[in-house]
């Protein structure tokens, strides 16, 4: 197959002849490539289709990829947003623990995006965080599914119920258990991070056009900027954590994986580590980073991938920056 140009394989970038899983809409003004969705636009005109077999990484394309942020953005503005720094005593909840804490928003807002990504992706499987919650085994349908979104509606739930604008939405879409697309989305911002496999990653906004990231550069560990978090490992492990962090160039933890990868695509730091695989955490930022020529590996030498839950993994502009910090963390 030709090379396409970049503005071709851009997420939301024009692909004439190709097929969608949803009719094709157009963006207000001239098409470009990640242009703002057109938030009063139905998700589907007609009606939704049967469910398809064999949906792949191509058929994933610019027009599902417009719907899909689109709506993120209308889930965000009728579920998410009105109820920041207005949560009633009812409102909160906790899951596994006192600091797993869960929000009305959170459930209203997942089973919103749930909903249109059905009538997006038809037969896509939908693996959410708060449903993971009710119900484990869900995970399961990462690997098993051959279309499967991966939804955290509110990353950052903590900052959110706390009323820190730290926090975001994250869509992942795996195809047979590998990652194709991924979204970073800022509510508070109503800006996005979308990469589709092999078409590079784009900051996109309303009213501006998308602009091609590249990443974070690589960095020796004792000047890198580093989002570590130091209470998601062991206690037993906290205090040698702990030594690591003092030599490195500068280490925070913004509880909030959507920001945090935001963070490394813009080039505003230079790695992460974590301890924690969640794949509605990790499987959208991998692949962002990725594909602005980033790396993610695993200190047991694997790779990373959504139905990969448990290892100790850090992501950065190269390869080497990653297994250099992993190299000076206590085995896990």
């Amino acid at each position: 197959m030709a090379r396409e140009t970049a503005a071709r394989r851009a997420p939301g970038g024009d692909r004439s002849g190709g097929r969608d899983p949803v009719r094709r809409r157009r963006c207000r003004g001239a098409h470009r490539p990640g242009c703002a969705p057109d938030l009063d636009a139905p998700a589907r005109r007609g009606g939704a289709a049967p469910p398809r077999r064999g949906l792949n990484a191509v058929e994933i394309g610019p027009e599902a990829q417009e719907a899909l942020i689109a709506a993120l953005r209308r889930v965000a503005a009728a579920e998410i947003l009105p109820r920041f720094r207005r949560l009633g005593a009812g409102d909160l909840d906790t899951k596994s623990g006192p600091d797993d804490l869960v929000t009305v928003a959170d459930r209203a807002a997942e089973a919103a995006i749930a909903e249109a990504v059905r009538a997006i992706l038809p037969g896509a499987e939908v693996v959410g965080e708060e449903a993971v919650a009710a119900d484990p085994a869900l995970l399961d349908r990462i690997a098993a599914a051959e279309v499967c979104a991966i939804v955290d509606p509110v990353d950052g739930t903590a900052n959110f119920a706390h009323g820190l604008a730290t926090f975001g939405v994250i869509l992942a879409v795996a195809v047979r258990g590998r990652t194709v697309l991924g979204v970073l989305y800022d509510p508070i911002g109503d800006d996005w991070i979308v990469a589709g496999r092999g078409q590079g990653a784009w900051f996109g906004r309303p009213g501006a056009p998308p602009r091609r990231l590249t990443g974070p550069t690589p960095a020796q560990p004792e000047a890198a900027r580093v989002y570590l978090p130091l209470s998601l490992y062991r206690a037993e492990d906290r205090p040698a954590v702990a030594r690591t962090m003092a030599g490195l160039g500068h280490v925070a933890a913004l509880r909030c994986s959507c920001h945090e990868y935001r963070q490394l695509a813009l080039g505003h730091a230079h790695a992460l580590v974590t301890p924690m695989l969640k794949p509605w955490d990790h499987a959208a930022g991998v692949l962002v980073v990725e594909e602005c020529g980033g790396a993610a590996c695993l200190a047991d030498g694997g790779g990373y991938g959504p139905t990969r839950h448990a290892g100790h993994m850090a992501v950065a502009g190269d390869a080497a920056t990653a297994r250099a910090l992993l190299a000076r963390l206590p085995a896990r």
